[in-house]
């Protein structure tokens, strides 16, 4: 039997003008003919086929819709789990064009006082400022100076960093000690607060910079009344500022912040206090959104709170999504089951694999001028693009922002690593919080059953330099696609003109480093 395909010679022959050829073989799959086959696929298994390129990766748009009247400029937010987000995080993120979602596994109150922070932040006020006290050597002044890249450190009466100013300790004041002396306790060579320096709560940020300009300080430290430290502000902190064009701000130049609520009732009075505090949107955190719970507290938020924005889910299929849409969402979180600490797959035997949810939904919600974020899964910058390309407007990102300096917890080594704690907002231990209970739909269950399991992350260092390599990788990703913008990717996946290609276990294994004994990124 003769295998060998005619090949027609009018196709592939050559413009005798142009020299161009006529004839291109069609390559690769739609999302469509991907993605509507009755397979669940991740991230993983598929690939997207390289376009051409006539731009460079610097001028590829990242501007994307969160919500229907929230955009970002870099279309990265931070999920609402209690090892992720809080105060510090929502600030970092929303700083460099993201957005951080503050998590309610705390008081409301406390919920609350998290926002406000974020929401009367100033570019140039450090915020719990790292302190050491009068007893302190000037070897851990060294320590920290290796570990944060400063030595000028406000000093405290009991080391705390909302303690009593007693004075400051840089560099300058130990650079001629012999080594010897490097057990030397603080108070003998900081400058005193007599000495120093300072202003109260009232002062502005250019008057401060007009004073720190005057006093050729490195540091102003900013106190209460009572001379407790609030704050410092940095003369490298100042000219930072002008780093931040991409930060993310409501009408009124304050940073954007967002927050979870649960779907119950009670959680009526959490949301007040969050709209007092100018929250600027809200995720309904539930593990499956499709719930009559959540049509009413959606229904019940836009009558309210007519301003507000609030984001639905988690679904991960159109008719989930169709519920939600009629109550009045304005963005919608999808996933279930893919994040890392997330076992509801395995425990539940329901969810959806992430690549599949996200084009469902999205395909299905676009329809209704609904945006998408993509929450879960996202193991790397290629699945951020990824994510997007298959219609995702945002990626939440939670173990991808896990154990950076601005997550909440403290730093433990273990066998020479240095580890922050991440935990699932299912897991047994996060489950000792109603408010987590309350997302599974667990809370008046008398045994509780695991959706979530508890571990360690790597220390990843900051925000400002992990976020911009996150978003350097994916404008470098759009290049090699061919999208100068991220509304161009998501219109390229819908005509056709996006191809992909399914990757075998094999296949998987030859895209990754392989072949080598030992390896580095670096």
């Amino acid at each position: 039997m003769n295998f060998i395909q005619p090949v027609d010679l009018e196709k592939i022959s050559n413009d005798e003008e142009s020299g161009e050829t006529s004839y291109v073989p069609e390559d690769g799959l739609t999302a469509t003919q991907l993605l509507n086959n009755g397979d669940g696929l991740t991230y993983n298994d598929f690939l997207i086929l390289p376009g051409f390129i006539d731009f460079s990766a610097d001028q590829v748009d990242m501007t994307s819709a969160l919500t229907k009247k929230i955009s970002l400029k870099t279309p990265m937010v931070s999920s609402p789990m209690d090892t992720v987000t809080e105060s510090d995080m929502a600030i970092g993120i929303a700083l460099l064009g993201g957005m951080g979602f503050i998590h309610a596994n705390c008081t409301p109150e406390k919920q609350a006082s998290y926002v406000r922070r974020v929401k009367r932040y100033e570019q140039g006020f450090i915020q719990n400022p790292v302190t050491l006290g009068p007893k302190n050597t000037v070897e851990d002044v060294k320590l920290l100076k290796t570990q944060y890249g400063f030595s000028g450190i406000p000093i405290t009466e009991d080391g705390l960093s909302n303690g009593r100013l007693v004075g400051l300790v840089s560099s300058r004041d130990f650079d001629f000690l012999p080594c010897k002396d490097k057990g030397v306790l603080l108070e003998k060579v900081m400058t005193p607060l007599s000495e120093l320096i300072f202003a109260d709560t009232s002062v502005t940020l250019a008057e401060a910079n007009a004073t720190l300009s005057k006093s050729k300080k490195g540091k102003l430290p900013i106190v209460d009344k009572d001379g407790n430290l609030v704050s410092l502000i940095a003369r490298t902190d100042l000219k930072k500022n002008r780093n931040f064009p991409l930060a993310s701000k409501d009408d009124h130049k304050q940073l954007l912040c967002g927050a979870a609520i649960s779907t119950h009732e009670e959680d009526r009075h959490r949301l007040s206090l969050l709209v007092d505090a100018g929250v600027d949107a809200v995720i309904l955190d539930s593990s499956q959104g499709n719930s009559i719970y959540q049509i009413e507290m959606v229904k019940y938020i836009k009558q309210t709170y007519q301003d507000l924005q609030v984001i639905g889910g988690n679904v991960v299929t159109a008719a989930q999504a169709k519920n939600l849409i009629d109550a009045g969402v304005d963005g919608l979180r999808v996933g279930m089951g893919s994040g890392s600490i997330c076992i509801t797959q395995e425990v539940m035997a329901v969810g959806r694999p992430q690549a599949t949810a996200v084009y469902k939904v999205a395909e299905y919600a676009r329809r209704f001028g609904v945006p998408v974020i993509a929450d879960g899964g996202i193991q790397n910058v290629g699945h951020i693009t990824k994510a997007l390309a298959l219609g995702a407007t945002t990626v939440m990102m939670g173990s991808l922002l896990a154990a950076t300096s601005e997550s909440p917890g403290e730093y433990f080594y273990s066998d020479g690593v240095r580890l922050k704690k991440y935990r699932g907002m299912g897991s047994i231990d996060a489950m000792e919080n109603r408010a987590s209970q309350a997302r599974y739909f667990g809370e008046k269950d008398k045994v509780r059953v695991a959706q979530g399991v508890s571990g360690s992350v790597q220390d990843k260092g900051s925000i400002h330099t992990f976020i911009p390599y996150l978003v350097s990788g994916l404008q470098h990703g759009c290049q090699d696609i061919g999208a100068k913008s991220l509304s161009q990717l998501r219109s390229m996946m819908y005509t056709g003109e996006l191809r992909l290609e399914k990757r075998t276990a094999s296949a998987q294994v030859e895209g990754g480093v392989h072949g080598l004994h030992r390896w580095a990124m670096r």
